[in-house]
C-alpha cells in the first residue's frame, strides 16, 4: 500500500482536513511459561460525536522494517489484532489514495517469561473529509471522452465505494473558464455523467451515485495561468452521506 500526503497529529479540524484524535493504554506484562511475542490490541473508531465508524481500514506500520499490519472495523467500529513486541508503530487511516499519520503506538519488549495477557487498547477517533478531488481524472480536450490513464483512479473509487458501501457520493463536473459559460456548464455536466456511467458497470448502485455540472463557477485557482486552469478542470467527489 503506498502511503501519501502524511501529517503530523494535531488535536484540531485544520483547513477540512479530517485529523484524528488518538488515545490508547499500555498493557503491562505478567508471568507465564509461555511466552508470546506479540501483543494484543483493540481498536475502536468513533468520529467527534461518538458515533462508531465502520469499514475503517487502520494500518500499524513498524519502525523497525516497515510492515504493515492493518484491520478492518466492524459495525461496531472495532477490530483486534495482534503486532510483535518490541517495536514502535506508526498509525494510519487509510482514506481515498492517501492516509493520515498522526501518531506512534510504542510496544516495549517483554523479557524473561513476561508476555502482554491484556490488549493494548487503541481509540481513534476523526471526522473524514467531506470532498476529494479524482487526480488524474481527465479528459479528451472538450469532450466529455475519458482518457485511459483515468480508469486507474476511477478503480480506486470503486473500491472505496465497494468498501464503505452505506456512502452517497456527488460526482461534481468543473471547468476552467475558456469558452462560454453555457457551453461549460453543460461540458461539465457530461464529463460527471461519463464518470457516473463508468461506476455504474462496475456495480455500483445508481442509487449511491448523482452527478452534478458547475461549469466554470467554481474555480479553486487563477485561471489566468495554463497551471491554474488544468486545476480549475476536475471531478470532485462530495460524500453525501448514507
Amino acid at each position: 500500500m503506498k502511503l501519501l500526503n502524511m501529517k503530523q497529529f494535531i488535536l484540531i479540524v485544520f483547513l477540512g482536513l479530517s485529523i484524528p484524535v488518538l488515545t490508547f493504554s499500555q498493557a503491562n506484562p505478567v508471568q507465564n511459561a509461555s511466552i508470546p511475542k506479540d501483543a494484543p490490541i483493540d481498536v475502536t473508531v468513533s468520529d467527534f460525536k461518538n458515533n462508531l465508524k465502520a469499514n475503517e481500514i487502520i494500518v500499524f506500520k513498524s519502525q523497525i522494517n516497515s510492515k504493515e499490519y492493518q484491520g478492518l472495523t466492524d459495525d461496531n467500529g472495532k477490530f483486534s489484532i495482534r503486532l510483535p513486541a518490541g517495536d514502535k508503530y506508526e498509525i494510519f487511516i487509510l482514506g481515498f489514495k492517501d492516509s493520515t499519520s498522526y501518531n506512534i503506538l510504542d510496544i516495549p519488549a517483554t523479557t524473561g517469561n513476561a508476555y502482554y495477557k491484556n490488549a493494548f487498547k487503541v481509540d481513534i477517533q476523526f471526522q473524514p473529509s467531506k470532498t476529494f478531488v479524482l487526480d488524474d481524472c481527465n479528459f479528451e480536450t472538450g469532450k466529455a471522452t475519458l482518457q485511459p490513464e483515468s480508469y486507474s483512479v476511477l478503480d480506486e473509487l470503486v473500491a472505496y465505494l465497494v468498501r464503505k458501501d452505506d456512502e452517497k457520493i456527488e460526482l461534481g463536473g468543473h471547468t476552467d473558464n475558456v469558452g462560454s459559460a453555457a457551453s461549460n456548464l453543460k461540458l461539465s455536466l457530461d464529463r460527471a455523467n461519463t464518470v457516473r456511467a463508468y461506476l455504474l458497470t462496475k456495480g455500483i448502485d445508481p442509487d449511491r451515485v448523482t452527478a452534478k455540472g458547475y461549469g466554470m463557477s467554481e474555480p479553486i485557482a487563477d485561471n489566468k495561468s495554463e497551471e491554474g486552469r488544468a486545476l480549475n478542470r476536475r471531478t470532485e467527489v462530495k460524500i453525501l452521506g448514507n
